[in-house]
């Protein structure tokens, strides 16, 4: 009787063992890597009041692996942070570059909202080990009075905590407004 009772939970138990062999964890680099995935431009119809104007929205899609886990920051960042990131290049965790083609050659145009970004803590109360996933960003372009649409293109890369930092990777080309020099 008493054999007829231990068969079974023997049997879960090996299935369990066969099943979680199965599942090895992912052996990446502790320095990120990132792939370009894709890029999306829409359009937002303007409305009424200040800063409501038309713009379009454009949304970069990368895939990241990372083998320690430690990519993104506590928000609002610890003022250790961001000494720590301020002291070595002055980026954050991410890091857009944006290019304009103008007389047939793409000519890098900072912006002021790209200088210091953040990702939030992908592993926050999880334990450590590899991670792997996808990451949207969204930067905003108004139309204004007087525009004009430039073709454009990105380059991104991205940095743990330990300040390893991602390859760089480039999107497509589209095009977005800028305002005309005046």
């Amino acid at each position: 009787m008493r054999r007829q009772l231990i068969q079974p939970y023997i049997f879960v138990i090996g299935i369990a063992l066969t099943l979680s062999s199965c599942f090895n964890e992912p052996n990446y680099s502790n320095t990120p890597a990132i792939e370009y995935k894709g890029i999306f431009r829409y359009t937002i119809e303007a409305s009424k009041g200040v800063g409501k104007g038309k713009r379009d929205s454009v949304v970069i899609t990368i895939g990241f692996k990372d083998g320690d886990g430690n990519i993104g920051n506590s928000i609002p960042l610890p003022k250790t942070d961001s000494t720590m990131y301020a002291s070595n290049g002055g980026w954050g965790s991410y890091r857009i570059r944006t290019f304009q083609l103008i007389d047939n050659t793409y000519k890098e145009l900072p912006q002021q909202v790209n200088t210091t970004l953040f990702i939030p803590d992908l592993t926050k109360g999880k334990p450590k080990g590899a991670i792997e996933g996808s990451l949207d960003f969204n930067q905003l372009f108004q139309y204004g009075t007087s525009y004009k649409l430039y073709p454009t293109k990105f380059q991104i890369e991205i940095r743990d905590r330990s300040l390893n930092v991602s390859n760089i990777i480039e999107t497509d080309t589209i095009s977005v407004p800028f305002p005309l020099p005046r």
